[in-house]
């Protein structure tokens, strides 16, 4: 059974998300855009940020309204970055078909880690990842975070290059959470907007720890992650 939530209550919450994530720093000024994948039962299609709104100060009823093939229906303009949103849902939805939101930031600390040039290279011909697994925590509620190479805002190849990656991951069993664009802010999706504004958290606390540290950090040892791993049934 569907746990969607209504078009109303879907509106509500982007908004509710939207203004906590501006109002504790995690997007500023227009930056950043969330968007939610109806159910079937409300006639399918998707609800996002418009263009260049502030997600502090967003109207339920002023929302971008789109039907399935992404045609605007209804609301503002929709933001530009619907194209690669909509490749992430049938990407990860081929994996977790409960996905229903993804939000998208320039959140400090994820950003600056792209633009010291650091990425922990898992191996040859794979993505480059933001993070290795520095705590449990991390490893739990985000997972792999593959670097995507920098292209300019709403490039057709970021769609391209994200879409591979979620299913190079997912080739290997790994459902992934989030994706990092270089230089811009990462993606992260879920089921609910509140629990992809709980990934965008802890991937942002992160990052911002391994930051301080000056990415100086021994990650988890095999052993630890293993026992993690059973214990909580997890895939690293």
């Amino acid at each position: 059974m569907s746990t969607s939530l209504s078009e109303t209550r879907a509106r509500e919450e982007i908004c509710r998300v939207g203004k906590s994530l501006f109002d504790r720093g995690y997007v500023h000024a227009t930056a950043g855009n969330i968007s939610f994948r109806l159910d079937e039962s409300m006639g399918g299609g998707y609800l996002i940020t418009p263009t260049d709104a502030c997600l502090g100060f967003l109207d339920p009823a002023r929302l971008a309204r789109l039907d399935a093939h992404g045609q605007h229906l209804a609301g503002d303009q929709p933001s530009k970055t619907f194209a690669l949103h909509s490749r992430i849902y049938a990407a990860a939805r081929a994996l977790d078909p409960e996905v229903r939101c993804v939000i998208h930031t320039h959140s400090t600390h994820c950003v600056a880690l792209t633009l010291k040039g650091k990425g922990l290279h898992t191996e040859p011909g794979a993505c480059d990842e933001l993070l290795p697994a520095i705590t449990p925590y991390f490893v739990m509620k985000v997972g792999h975070v593959p670097v995507i190479a920098y292209a300019h805002p709403g490039a057709a190849q970021t769609a391209d290059l994200v879409q591979r990656a979620i299913e190079s991951y997912g080739g290997r069993g790994i459902a992934l959470r989030a994706v990092m664009l270089e230089r811009l802010g990462p993606n992260v999706w879920h089921h609910s907007p509140a629990q992809a504004m709980a990934v965008l958290e802890e991937l942002e606390e992160s990052a911002r720890l391994y930051f301080l540290c000056g990415q100086d950090v021994p990650p988890l040892n095999q052993s630890q992650l293993d026992l993690l791993c059973q214990t909580f049934k997890v895939r690293w």
